[in-house]
């Protein structure tokens, strides 16, 4: 069985195999948010929250084994395929620091049921992973966590930001969309034609 491809989905290769037979199997795309766009009004009363039991606040490294529960439960949260797959965190990858940052949102009892992590590379910040526990989806919290970031990193100097996941994940896409976040690529992962 031949590994799926991950290609840009306006890639002449892209076109070549589908053309050979190939079938998509998943769509994720890439977006692009450039600060100097940034609605901080619009974004300050997202991460302010329209939930009233939960709060918003960047994380740090006293909150790593919050970060890894939630992580462990929410491991099936992440449609797509190749290209949108998750690694579990590690203590390392769970743990803020310099170069990688992260919000939570936690309820009133202190309970992180909401995170995306960010990493930074100079004036650019990129989206690694944004999730939210089950029990808590469809509440805004994706929308509210991201903004919390996007806000203070822009506060830091960071003038490019990007993100990107599954097309198949509506959630995602609503929470992008609404902070401002532009598709700007599209992806496909192809999988061989079956003998």
């Amino acid at each position: 069985m031949k590994t799926p491809a991950v290609l840009r989905d306006d890639s002449p290769e892209a076109a070549a195999l589908l053309r050979a037979g190939w079938t998509v199997a998943a769509r994720s795309f890439g977006a692009r948010l450039d600060g100097d766009r940034v609605d901080r009004d619009r974004l300050r009363a997202l991460a302010s929250g329209r939930v009233a039991d939960v709060t918003t606040r960047e994380l740090g490294p006293h909150d790593v084994d919050d970060v890894l529960a939630l992580d462990a439960q929410t491991l099936d949260g992440y449609p797509g395929s190749v290209a949108t797959r998750h690694e579990p965190f590690d203590r390392s990858s769970a743990t803020p620091g310099p170069t990688r940052r992260a919000w939570g949102a936690l309820t009133s009892t202190g309970r992180l049921v909401g995170l995306t992590a960010v990493d930074l590379d100079g004036p650019t910040a990129e989206t690694d992973v944004t999730v939210v526990h089950p029990d808590h989806r469809g509440r805004g919290l994706a929308a509210a966590v991201k903004a919390a970031s996007v806000l203070a990193l822009l506060d830091a100097g960071v003038l490019r930001f990007r993100t990107g996941g599954s097309a198949d994940n509506p959630a995602i896409v609503a929470a992008n969309a609404t902070l401002g976040y532009v598709v700007d690529e599209g992806w496909l992962t192809l999988v061989a034609p079956t003998p």
